[in-house]
């Protein structure tokens, strides 16, 4: 695995093996790497020919009272683990590197942003396509792999793609999960002994509304149960059953449903979603 810090010497390394016809993967990721992470390079060796995985911790989705400095940090352990999965380049770059004092970004990502995290984190999303956006321009990879963990962030990459007419494809991986439910994330580092415990019982809320939902308990009562549920053991952000296409309200025409929701843990921010097809559709 080669480590490449500079822009300008990735695109050189990038030119020779275009030059030899083969196809480029990028793996974005903001480090501190756990098997979620690997499996992500795993499903980008088989669409393409050389992956890349970039490690950078984008200071423009955070705001000024998140954990931006205290984000978890190991590039070290991070380096073997993408070596020991057969990444070809690590693409490692300083914040002067990606946002020199001359690049803008103006690119709103509309309604969807304002959505779901994006009430409680309003800057968030237009921070995340400012910093996907960058990577593609940079990089300009056939292919590039994200996980379904943070769904709604899926989605605003694939529409950014769409509105820029990017000839990316942009392939997903369904969420990765400890033994016991949770699912796997770079916050959960921050969960002490006993949070640790509870964690797992936020999926468990989200597979018994979807129980409640195919077995055709009315979606108030649902949402009122979970909240509920939630409430007690969490501080609850939102939880909402959505149609999985465009995250809106469900419809007659909806094919596809989303489960979503978020939730504080102590210090610990946990998302999780569960997305099915609807029944009798």
């Amino acid at each position: 695995m080669r480590t490449i810090e500079a822009i300008g010497d990735l695109q050189e390394c990038l030119k020779h093996y275009r030059n030899q016809g083969k196809t480029i993967a990028l793996v974005p990721t903001m480090g501190s790497l756990h098997e979620a992470h690997l499996q992500l390079v795993d499903k980008a060796k088989t669409f393409a020919d050389v992956v890349i995985a970039s490690i950078f911790v984008n200071p423009t989705q955070f705001a000024p009272r998140e954990d931006f400095d205290e984000y978890p940090r190991n590039p070290e352990n991070d380096q073997k683990l993408l070596e020991g999965r057969g990444v070809d380049i690590l693409f490692l770059p300083n914040i002067a590197e990606i946002y020199p004092a001359n690049q803008i970004s103006d690119y709103d990502v509309g309604s969807i942003g304002a959505l779901l995290c994006g009430v409680s984190r309003p800057i968030f999303f237009n921070g995340v396509a400012q910093v996907v956006a960058r990577f593609f321009d940079i990089v300009e990879p056939d292919v590039a792999v994200f996980g379904e963990k943070d769904f709604q962030q899926l989605k605003i990459i694939k529409q950014l793609v769409e509105r820029q007419k990017r000839k990316i494809e942009i392939i997903s991986l369904g969420i990765v999960r400890e033994g016991d439910g949770l699912a796997m994330s770079t916050r959960n580092k921050y969960l002490s002994d006993s949070e640790r415990s509870v964690a797992p019982s936020f999926s468990k809320i989200l597979r018994q509304a979807k129980s409640n939902y195919e077995n055709g308990l009315a979606q108030e009562d649902i949402i009122s149960r979970a909240k509920k549920s939630l409430g007690d053991l969490f501080e609850l952000d939102y939880f909402e059953i959505l149609d999985a296409n465009t995250l809106t309200q469900i419809t007659t025409s909806s094919t596809d449903v989303i489960i979503v929701s978020a939730v504080k843990l102590g210090v610990t921010r946990i998302i999780d979603n569960i997305v099915f097809r609807r029944l009798n559709v």
